[in-house]
């Protein structure tokens, strides 16, 4: 069953997450959607942007599936890290500007892909942003570390990661974590016309700017180790 339909708007790739149901969780399948929409997007020629939101109005997502992962052995849990680790890596570093409407709770995995995005945009009036890793006894990878290090106050994600505490809107966009928030009814057309306008810069030259910014990751991505 698919989680998620990629379709185009005018210059703007909208990634719809659609298994709310599950609260947008990632199993290994889900990886494989999300790697073979980036293939596609990968592929694509001319300028654009990605925008990423849910059809759920609760869920944007809220991490890794625990049910699933738990009736794995062991020994599969650092492979799926490896694997949640390279897609993290994969939208850090994605060949085009990213936007992420944050239309419901982001934990966890969820949180750290939102992390991935040039520009995060969140409901002001519900939803909750988390890193619970310091609670439930799983702890961040070297590249998720890393990861973390994209969001712009390091004192306000230091507090977020060590506390493992719930913000909504108005302290995220405080805490800088966001861009902006709006209320439900107009997230989506606000996040949309963010897209728009960075789908009008040069691709090649955003590019370049986005991974000189974030060239830690770039020789983190040659680095890491294969499975």
């Amino acid at each position: 069953m698919a989680t998620m339909e990629l379709k185009k708007d005018g210059s703007v790739y909208i990634l719809s997450l659609t298994n709310g149901v599950k609260a947008n969780t990632f199993t290994e399948d889900v990886i494989g959607e999300f790697n073979a929409n980036l293939d596609e997007l990968e592929a694509s020629s001319g300028n654009t942007s990605l925008l990423v939101t849910s059809t759920d109005a609760k869920f944007w997502s809220n991490g890794i599936d625990l049910e699933w992962i738990l009736t794995k052995p062991t020994s599969y849990w650092p492979l799926f890290a490896f694997q949640l680790d390279k897609l993290l890596l994969r939208f850090a570093l994605l060949s085009m500007p990213t936007v992420c409407c944050l239309t419901g709770h982001a934990f966890a995995a969820g949180a750290l892909l939102a992390a991935t995005f040039d520009f995060r945009l969140m409901r002001s009036d519900r939803g909750f942003f988390c890193y619970p890793e310091v609670d439930i006894k799983i702890p961040f990878t070297p590249v998720m570390q890393q990861i973390l290090k994209l969001l712009p106050d390091q004192h306000a994600v230091a507090e977020l990661a060590l506390t493992g505490k719930k913000i909504g809107g108005e302290e995220a966009l405080k805490m800088k974590v966001v861009s902006a928030i709006y209320p439900a009814d107009t997230l989506f057309a606000k996040a949309l016309e963010m897209a728009g306008f960075l789908s009008l810069k040069d691709r090649n030259t955003y590019t370049k700017i986005k991974r000189g910014m974030r060239s830690h990751l770039l020789n983190l991505q040659q680095i890491l180790p294969s499975f």
